[in-house]
């Protein structure tokens, strides 16, 4: 080329510029500076605008490194010159050199580095508009491989943070889905670059960060489990600041739009993340109360399975999902609290939340099929919470509770049991009267049947499940509904030996004084007919009729 074709350039500038010894270079640029002030001074600024576009298009075009690093050079130059009168010019400056970060020689990304670093420190805040393109080619030097590079970076990286955080006209709200976009990089250095970010903007006092969490918690949280150990740390200590935020001023918190996050990553595997998603939904519970209804059903999935940790690392995750388990059991029944009757998440009501009784009613009972006894145990005074205060709600979903709760009766250990029993009760007695309700004799016959089909059940279990009822419902009332049962049963072999099993247990339990007192006496009509039911039945077995009228009448 010509030197027209480099005009207002001089070839030796040029040549100089392009050297690959840096002092020819800096003489060049130093050149190029005098060159841009008389251009200024002159208010010439077709020459300018010819010059950068020389440096930007002409020399930039070329494959030669050595060449791109002086056009670099030339455009820092230039800036440099025009002092804060580059504003006028900063799209023209800026663009060739991000554009240079993506070359695959590392001197032209580290030299693109300098010379962006030397634009926007003249230009400060007026560059601003040119902080996308800014902002992207950071967040790719970030992850660079050469360490050259990356230090020119980071030097990059803290005049832009400089700049953003002394703005008070920098776009927030543009620039939160910039750090969305890129918060589920998988990249250490990548990740370490966007809570840098996070970190700094949540430090400026008149930046609110916290209205825009929705958006970027998800991600935070994904990097929780990440493989490095420090950026787990600055994760953690930045999400600890989000929640101290949060516990500050809950008032411009959008709780709703962050529990289901906080839920699904409080089902991981990964210790640091599962505890920290359930302690902050420990206190979004507490502060939002009411409005945390409508998730409770998500709520109890993520912390009724932690309950089974009994391991030590995993202690303060038990004692936290406690302690939310806890606290929606307060909030339900609770005055004010309203209740839906589909099951899926959300919905809210004047009141406040609402719960959505059938998707809790569907958790609950899934649980009782978990393998941990706490977590079973839990589920069950779950279901008796809410018989308990949403009784007329509840009898719509018996249907779906009855029979897992009849199938917890088999379970090994007494706490389970003594809990299934106590609902399938408060079941039973929903109406208010025994006899009226469609699910007593439906729960001794189904109770009959697991003890007919499970010889080791009866055993083992038989007597300690009719005293628990004749505790829990009224045991005259048991032993009429038993016996009226047994009389239709068909296996007279189990007939007879459950015959045995109630004498036993009337004529010995404590629970049952008073009904052997009552048959002594003798006394009273209903007693007259309880005694016709239980000898109609007791015949079945004869040492057992034998033993009891002898109880009844010899003793009378």
């Amino acid at each position: 080329m010509s030197e027209r074709d480099y005009a207002p350039l001089s070839i030796a500038c040029v040549r100089g510029l392009c050297d690959k010894i840096y002092d020819k270079r800096k003489f060049a640029g130093v050149e190029i500076e005098k060159m841009v002030k008389d251009f200024s001074d002159a208010n010439n600024t077709s020459q300018i605008k010819r010059l950068i576009r020389v440096l930007g298009q002409d020399l930039m075009s070329s494959t030669n490194p050595n060449v791109k690093n002086g056009a670099l050079m030339g455009l820092s130059s230039v800036a440099v010159g025009l002092g804060k009168g580059c504003v006028d010019y900063l799209p023209e400056l800026t663009h060739p050199i991000v554009a240079c970060f993506s070359e695959s020689e590392s001197r032209v990304r580290y030299q693109a580095a300098e010379a962006l670093f030397n634009v926007l420190k003249i230009a400060r805040g007026a560059a601003l508009p040119q902080f996308p393109i800014v902002f992207d080619a950071l967040a790719r030097l970030a992850a660079d491989p050469e360490p050259q590079v990356k230090q020119g970076a980071e030097l990059l990286d803290r005049l832009v943070k400089d700049i953003v955080t002394e703005s008070s006209s920098f776009d927030l709200a543009a620039f939160v889905p910039m750090l969305r976009e890129r918060i589920y990089t998988r990249n250490a250095f990548g990740r370490q670059f966007i809570v840098s970010w996070v970190s700094v903007l949540d430090a400026v006092p008149d930046i609110d960060l916290i209205v825009h969490l929705p958006e970027l918690l998800d991600g935070l949280f994904k990097m929780l489990d990440d493989a490095n150990s420090e950026i787990r740390r600055m994760c953690d200590v930045q999400l600890s600041e989000f929640l101290r935020s949060i516990k500050k001023d809950p008032s411009r918190v959008d709780f709703q739009a962050m529990i289901n996050i906080l839920i699904t990553h409080a089902q991981s595997q990964e210790e640091l993340l599962q505890l920290t998603a359930i302690t902050w939904i420990k206190e979004f519970v507490e502060l939002a109360g009411g409005d945390m209804l409508p998730y409770a059903s998500g709520v109890l999935a993520a912390v009724l399975p932690c309950l089974a940790y009994s391991d030590e690392p995993r202690k303060s995750i038990r004692e936290t999902a406690a302690t939310v388990n806890f606290q929606l059991t307060k909030l339900v029944g609770s005055e004010g609290a309203d209740v839906g009757a589909g099951g899926g998440e959300g919905g809210e009501c004047g009141g406040g939340g609402q719960l959505q009784l059938a998707g809790v009613v569907g958790v609950v009972t899934q649980m009782l099929h978990h393998s941990s006894v706490h977590t079973k145990v839990a589920a069950l005074d779950w279901m008796l919470h809410l018989y308990n205060k949403l009784p007329t709600q509840m009898l719509e979903e018996t249907n779906v509770v009855f029979m897992s709760v009849v199938s917890s009766l088999t379970d090994a250990a007494d706490d389970v049991v003594r809990r299934a029993l106590a609902v399938l009760a408060e079941i039973c007695s929903c109406p208010g009267d025994l006899e009226s309700s469609p699910y007593y004799y439906k729960f001794l016959q189904a109770l009959l049947r697991l003890l007919a089909a499970d010889d080791n059940l009866l055993e083992d279990r038989g007597a300690f499940i009719i005293r628990q009822l004749c505790v829990l419902l009224n045991a005259e009332d048991i032993y009429r509904a038993l016996s009226r049962c047994l009389l239709q049963e068909k296996n007279l072999r189990f007939v007879a030996t459950m015959v045995d099993v109630l004498n036993t247990i009337l004529l010995t339990a404590a629970e049952l004084y008073d009904l052997r007192l009552q048959l002594r006496k003798f006394d009273k009509p209903a007693t007259h007919s309880l005694f016709e039911g239980l000898y109609a039945c007791w015949c079945h077995s004869p040492v057992s009729l034998l033993v009891l009228c002898v109880c009844v009448f010899v003793f009378v």
